[in-house]
């Protein structure tokens, strides 16, 4: 591995990423957040998350860092608990999206995260994590802003389904990916998990280039091609994988702690 300066600010996605397969973090990827801020650094979770998922990784990594949760709309403190920053989709704007959409992608259906909860159409099959809230209609979930409106398709790919979400969409909202499955992630048009690292990053006077950030899926590659030094796990995506300065060992494997250890040795 090539030897870096260490960095001042560390940013990394979670799911596939830092956490491994089963959702935990392991001992050795906890000792390894903790040489990042025992050094002075930032630590800096950039996840699809949103923040009503955060609880257990909040208390797994000792209430350590600062979350950029929903693709860049949210900025979580873990170590309050409370989110400190938001960057909305509008009601214009969503029910604009949702119409345009419906109309044009047949079997579509929604879901959308607010700041505390979320709403789903009855036919959106939920992530595990999920306790179900009750289905609702459209009208009732766009009638408020939301950090995230996701589009679930049974049979387009995500590749597929995201390059028609853009076209039909993407002078409205941002849109990404990183389920694997036909699932497409909208955000306010121009947030990113860049822009939210960046903001995040000037807030602390650091440089791009003082900051290394890893990844798995597409929704990272805004934050990967902004930082100085990024990084791709092995089990990732292919056009990460393809975007990266360097590989790490999979998820499974610890592979953002073993690049810690070497830059905080």
């Amino acid at each position: 591995m090539q030897s870096l300066p260490a960095p001042r600010l560390v940013a990394t996605d979670l799911d596939g990423t830092a956490l491994r397969t089963d959702g935990t973090v392991s001992p050795r990827t906890v000792a390894a957040f903790g040489k990042v801020e025992e050094s002075g650094a930032v630590l800096a979770f950039v996840t699809g998350r949103p923040p009503r998922w955060m609880g257990g990784v909040a208390s797994a990594v000792r209430h350590r860092g600062l979350a950029v949760c929903a693709n860049g709309a949210l900025i979580y403190d873990l170590h309050t608990e409370r989110i400190v920053e938001s960057h909305l989709i509008t009601v214009e704007v969503l029910e604009e999206v949702v119409a345009q959409l419906r109309a044009n992608v047949t079997d579509l259906v929604f879901s959308v995260e607010y700041e505390a909860g979320f709403a789903h159409e009855s036919d959106f099959l939920l992530s595990a994590q999920d306790r179900r809230p009750g289905a609702v209609g459209i009208a009732s979930m766009t009638s408020r802003p939301c950090a995230k409106l996701l589009a679930l398709h049974p049979a387009m790919g995500a590749d597929e389904l995201q390059a028609t979400v853009e076209e039909l969409v993407g002078h409205l909202v941002t849109a990404t990916h990183s389920s694997g499955r036909g699932l497409i992630e909208m955000s306010a048009q121009g947030v990113t998990k860049a822009t939210a690292l960046a903001a995040l990053a000037g807030q602390h006077e650091v440089k791009p280039a003082e900051t290394v950030a890893f990844g798995d899926m597409p929704n990272d590659l805004p934050m990967l091609s902004w930082a100085g030094t990024s990084y791709a796990v092995a089990n990732a995506h292919p056009a990460v994988l393809a975007a990266v300065d360097h590989v790490t060992a999979t998820n499974d494997d610890d592979g953002v702690a073993r690049v810690i250890e070497e830059l905080y040795a």
